[in-house]
């Protein structure tokens, strides 16, 4: 990309802005040229043999080769230029939303005064801002435009490994409770095994406490999914809703009662209070003795009884 120089408050200073690097574009460039003749060769060779059953061989020849030289133009034009189609996609989120708050201002200048451009202008902005979810719901989608272009950036600095310095496509970015979950294709040289090693360093460029990256796909393994987590959804208190639902019907909890005291060590209470004394007609708190009762008998068994069991011997 070209060069830019610009002057500063205090007097002329020369720069650099980089959009695309040079290696990039020549890698592009290169490849540019083997898909035009590619396909110039080979549409003309088929264009041919499909018109040669109508015209002559030289005719169709001739038609398949210019019919082929714009194909093969279109296709290496956008080989060449995928390098800007890329940029253009990273700042795609941002260009639709000057290009559509330019058309619209436009177009409420031609068919509405200055007074009515401003109320329009402070409902827009002023209402989004006063609605709490609203407001919470375009800050995340804020965040993650700030993702992507910080996962690019830090892709740009110390992951990319690849020989000409591709950097990997980000293919969108959405909000989560945590934070932002970006999907990211990445390119040949690089690998989630890679990744993994600077999670640390993406968590510190992107302004976030931790950093994630897990396979997307179980197809393919180039298609990885980033978390961005900036914050714990699980520290707040949720109210449940079948408080209100039920209102005094849900029982309340019980305390737990409090637990019994033991082996407490008494001072205030003597031994004396809790020895029982001895029973009475006892002598040094001695049991009575009781008389001896004669054991029982059985008395002896009848004749019938003693027939009976002498036919079972």
């Amino acid at each position: 990309m070209p060069n830019s120089s610009r002057s500063g408050v205090f007097g002329s200073r020369g720069g650099t802005v980089t959009v695309i690097e040079q290696p990039v574009l020549r890698n592009y460039m290169r490849k540019a040229k083997v898909v035009f003749w590619i396909v110039l060769v080979a549409g003309t060779l088929l264009s041919a043999s499909i018109l040669s059953s109508r015209w002559q061989p030289i005719l169709a020849l001739l038609a398949g080769a210019l019919g082929s030289l714009v194909i093969a133009a279109i296709a290496a034009s956008i080989v060449a230029a995928w390098p800007v189609i890329r940029v253009i996609w990273w700042w795609l989120p941002e260009l639709s939303l000057t290009s559509g708050l330019i058309t619209g201002w436009f177009e409420l200048a031609s068919h509405t005064d200055l007074a009515v451009r401003l109320v329009s202008v402070a409902a827009l902005v002023g209402v989004p801002a006063a609605v709490g979810p609203v407001r919470r719901y375009l800050i995340a989608l804020a965040w993650c435009q700030v993702s992507r272009h910080r996962i690019r950036t830090c892709f740009n600095e110390f992951i990319i490994t690849n020989r000409t310095g591709s950097l990997p496509l980000i293919l969108g970015a959405i909000p989560t409770p945590a934070g932002e979950r970006l999907w990211v294709f990445l390119r040949p040289g690089l690998s989630l095994a890679i990744l993994q090693q600077h999670l640390d360093k993406l968590a510190a460029g992107c302004w976030a406490t931790t950093v994630t990256a897990t396979q997307a796909s179980p197809g393919n393994a180039a298609l990885v999914r980033v978390d961005i987590k900036r914050r714990d959804p699980l520290t707040g208190t949720i109210e449940s809703p079948l408080k209100a639902v039920f209102g005094s019907v849900i029982p309340v909890r019980k305390p737990a009662p409090d637990p019994v005291p033991v082996n407490l060590d008494l001072t205030d209470v003597e031994p004396s209070d809790v020895i029982s004394p001895p029973r009475s007609g006892t002598a040094n708190g001695n049991r009575p003795k009781w008389p001896d009762v004669p054991a029982r008998r059985d008395p002896a068994p009848t004749t019938a009884e003693a027939d009976d069991l002498a036919d079972w011997i």
